[in-house]
């Protein structure tokens, strides 16, 4: 489950408008807009070195962050936009949604695999192929996991791994109502080319006989 929620820390930009933007970046700051919830939009700069590594830490969109701004209220907000220069791919604006406590939003989680020494099919030689290495919930705002957990435990070679395989962390739902495919353990390479070449030999076999069986009959002609 979420551990400590980490702080972020802003304070308030005076002006608005494009002009006050760009004179926040030239002072080392990247500008943003705080909103929702019942207060009124507050308008922000955030260092840019901190807010760059913490983007740079990942998961910086399914992090919920406690925000410090001197002479306001902490509040708990969620990313919910990073505005980016399109050259550089520097971070340019950032847009921040008020949530209580109690908020239900749907958000991306990490999916994590565990156990993967316990997988005969893994032992085997088999693959795992990840096909959703992370899952979009509906979570609580107070409860936001950190990831979701696949137990590989006693998977054989073409066993799948659907959504509903995995438990949820309470409060926690699917965003869908699709099982959707995780991850599966598939063949080995070697395994599969073996059948490849099998089939090849069978469909040559069949084309031979098959060219055979006609030589035959227009011989008895």
């Amino acid at each position: 489950m979420a551990g400590q929620i980490p702080d972020l820390h802003a304070e308030v930009r005076t002006g608005t408008g494009k002009g006050a933007a760009r004179q926040a970046r030239r002072d080392g700051m990247v500008p943003g807009i705080v909103y929702g919830g019942e207060a009124d939009p507050l308008p922000i700069n955030i260092p840019f070195n901190k807010l760059f590594k913490k983007l740079k830490d990942g998961r910086f969109l399914s992090t919920l962050f406690n925000l410090k701004v001197e002479g306001q209220d902490d509040v708990r907000v969620i990313c919910r936009n990073v505005q980016r220069d399109v050259v550089k791919d520097l971070p340019t604006h950032i847009d921040l949604l008020r949530l209580k406590r109690t908020s239900r939003l749907n958000i991306f989680i990490h999916v994590d695999f565990a156990n993967e020494e316990e997988a005969p099919g893994i032992k085997k030689g088999g693959v795992l192929t990840i096909v959703r290495p992370e899952v979009e919930l509906s979570v609580i705002a107070g409860d936001i996991p950190d990831h979701v957990t696949v137990d590989l435990t006693g998977l054989e070679v073409g066993d799948i791994v659907h959504l509903s395989d995995i438990p949820l962390p309470e409060g926690a739902r699917p965003t869908i109502d699709r099982d959707i495919v995780i991850a599966n353990i598939s063949a080995p390479s070697s395994l599969r080319s073996e059948d490849e070449e099998e089939g090849e030999e069978i469909a040559v076999d069949e084309v031979a006989t098959v060219g055979e069986t006609e030589a035959e009959a227009e011989a008895e002609e």
